[in-house]
């Protein structure tokens, strides 16, 4: 455990010195196929047939497909989302895949359209099985690939009986936390959901072929999950919602890389500011939320937060927690996250949240060094992005971010809040961007398109053309 904590340290480190040590930035990427000179890697183009429009000297690959048939019999699932990364040997690629799948939608799901496969494996590893009315078909798939060849060698799924697995978050342990984003109850769609929904689940990153026990994660809370994301020196999980007056959360486990052993559940307050609306679209009643300004915060204690009412975030802002609006991607760097707000904003166009924890964070001594929060972006530009979903954070430092919306593009933003356009989605304008991250070589970004339902993985120049402006 010692020795994937500092890897994953050493890791995330060199990823955050980038991005602190970049500046001099210029103008902002536009809309279309042409980059204004500045940040990011220069102008897009395609040719007919391609799925992306790319920089020069970038190539997009389809690596995978939804109805694909896997290494364990089954079929490639649909809905893809998040995703993460891990190294493996032989410089080969674990990545692990969201499926953002509801009950019953069993066109999508890994049995085939009428749950034929169903029987080539055990029942009690389906989280729901929803007395076989409406399956529960949301979970994740792994994939080994191998960078030299640019192919998958195996695939296989890896969580199911889930719902709307829609991101999730890298552990330092080398796992991944998928994410329901659901709050269904029991008893749902017509009496046949036999459990409660809207929970974290673990799966280990791993080529042995086979579906992970479903254990939810019940003490990081019951809600409408959206991202994680870990803190590498003390394990604490920072947590997402994707409601339009959500909560932004951390979990603090009792045991380092052991979250099914308890915890506490928290939310993040401004200190000078309880109860904050951060959310900005309705100034007429509430007080703008201001950017590039720095809070300092408090977190506050949580009960019972398996509650079947879902209404965690209700609670919160009455205890004085800061109100965010649909909180999506987020991403551990060194000494910060980001996270994304889908339609925060004074145009509804999203926002970018910084948090620096203190240096003393989860323990008593950080009332005295508390962590900072500040409104990183909030563009209320087109130009500039919309709806920004997933996010990570690239090689050489900056945020790069998805667009949930009909042309969308992928989006880096450099530190001092300046954007380009790294890809546009040409063969499949109409759907979504999303779970957006880099090999851990750093020569890979993979990327989603979730219908049809694509993984492609981009390769080029990546550091070489990087231009700062």
């Amino acid at each position: 455990m010692e020795s994937s904590r500092r890897n994953f340290i050493k890791n995330t480190s060199l990823v955050s010195l980038g991005f602190i040590g970049l500046n001099n930035y210029a103008a902002n990427a536009t809309m279309g196929f042409f980059a204004l000179p500045g940040a990011g890697f220069g102008p897009l183009s395609y040719q007919n047939g391609d799925v992306l429009s790319l920089p020069k000297g970038f190539i997009a690959k389809i690596i995978s497909r939804k109805g694909d048939m896997m290494n364990d019999g089954l079929l490639m699932p649909g809905m893809y989302d998040g995703m993460g990364t891990f190294s493996h040997q032989n410089g080969k690629t674990i990545l692990i895949r969201n499926h953002e799948n509801s009950p019953g939608a069993d066109e999508l799901g890994p049995f085939g359209k009428n749950n034929e496969l169903i029987n080539k494996i055990n029942k009690n590893k389906i989280y729901d099985f929803a007395k076989g009315d409406d399956t529960c078909v949301g979970g994740t798939t792994t994939l080994v690939y191998n960078e030299k060849t640019q192919k998958v060698e195996s695939q296989y799924l890896s969580l199911i009986g889930t719902v709307r697995n829609c991101a999730g978050g890298i552990t330092p342990w080398k796992s991944w936390i998928t994410c329901e984003e659901s709050s269904l109850k029991m008893g749902h769609d017509g009496g046949s959901l036999e459990k409660d929904h809207g929970f974290n689940f673990e799966v280990p990153a791993t080529e042995r072929i086979g579906i992970v026990d479903p254990h939810p994660i019940k003490a990081m809370g019951r809600f409408t999950h959206e991202a994680v994301a870990v803190q590498p020196q003390t394990g604490i999980v920072y947590q997402t919602e994707d409601e339009g007056d959500s909560l932004f959360y951390r979990y603090l486990p009792n045991v380092y890389g052991k979250l099914h052993s308890g915890g506490k559940l928290q939310c993040l307050a401004i200190k000078e500011w309880k109860s904050a609306d951060t959310r900005n679209y309705n100034t007429l009643t509430t007080e703008k939320f201001p950017e590039k300004k720095s809070f300092e915060v408090e977190w506050l204690d949580l009960d019972d937060v398996e509650a079947p009412d879902g209404d965690l975030r209700l609670r919160g802002f009455k205890l004085g927690a800061a109100r965010f609006s649909r909180g999506e991607g987020i991403w551990y760097g060194k000494n910060e996250l980001f996270f994304a707000c889908t339609d925060g904003g004074k145009n509804r166009k999203g926002q970018i949240f910084k948090y620096t924890p203190s240096k003393f964070e989860g323990k008593p001594g950080e009332k005295d060094a508390p962590g900072i929060m500040e409104l990183f972006l909030e563009p209320n530009d087109v130009e500039t992005f919309q709806n920004c979903d997933n996010l990570t954070i690239a090689p050489w430092g900056d945020v790069i971010i998805c667009e949930d919306k009909k042309d969308p593009r992928i989006i880096g933003i450099t530190p001092q809040g300046k954007t380009y356009v790294i890809a546009k989605n040409i063969g499949y304008r109409a759907s979504e961007f999303a779970g957006p991250v880099f090999s851990p070589s750093g020569n890979t970004l993979f990327i989603n398109i979730q219908s049809p339902g694509l993984t492609l993985a981009i390769t080029g120049p990546w550091k070489r053309n990087y231009t700062t402006g």
